[in-house]
């Protein structure tokens, strides 16, 4: 079992840039794929990026397309910690971000594959 807790959350102009980091507790998530979501002021929760586990050790990365580019997920297995690196801010980023968690490891969009939430960061760009 995962405990997830977000942090790094804040304010920012328009083509700023933050860094969202979740750490974890209970059990280390080396093995566990891993994701973030978010959540727009009333609109549903959508997937960001997801960093999976490759054969090699390494982990295989993937974003929707609205912040390729922009964005860079990392893990660090030492520190049982996720980060959202965020760079060129824009007004429509603007949501609750969420780390997620999956035992099986295996890449999905979908909310409903994750097994363990974090309780969300609030992010506000500000143009």
């Amino acid at each position: 079992q995962v405990q997830l807790v977000e942090s790094g959350g804040g304010l920012v102009q328009a083509g700023g840039s933050l860094r969202l980091s979740c750490a974890a507790s209970g059990r280390t998530f080396g093995n566990y794929g891993m994701g973030w979501f978010r959540q727009p002021p009333g609109k549903q929760r959508e997937f960001v990026a997801a960093i999976i586990r490759s054969g090699s050790g390494g982990g295989f990365t993937y974003y929707t397309n609205s912040v390729k580019g922009r964005f860079t997920i990392s893990r660090d297995n030492a520190k049982n910690t996720v980060y959202l690196q965020m760079n060129s801010l824009k007004p429509e980023d603007t949501a609750v971000y969420y780390c997620a968690a999956m035992e099986s490891s295996y890449y999905s969009t979908l909310p409903s594959s994750y097994d363990y939430w974090g309780q969300g960061t609030q992010v506000s760009v500000s143009s």
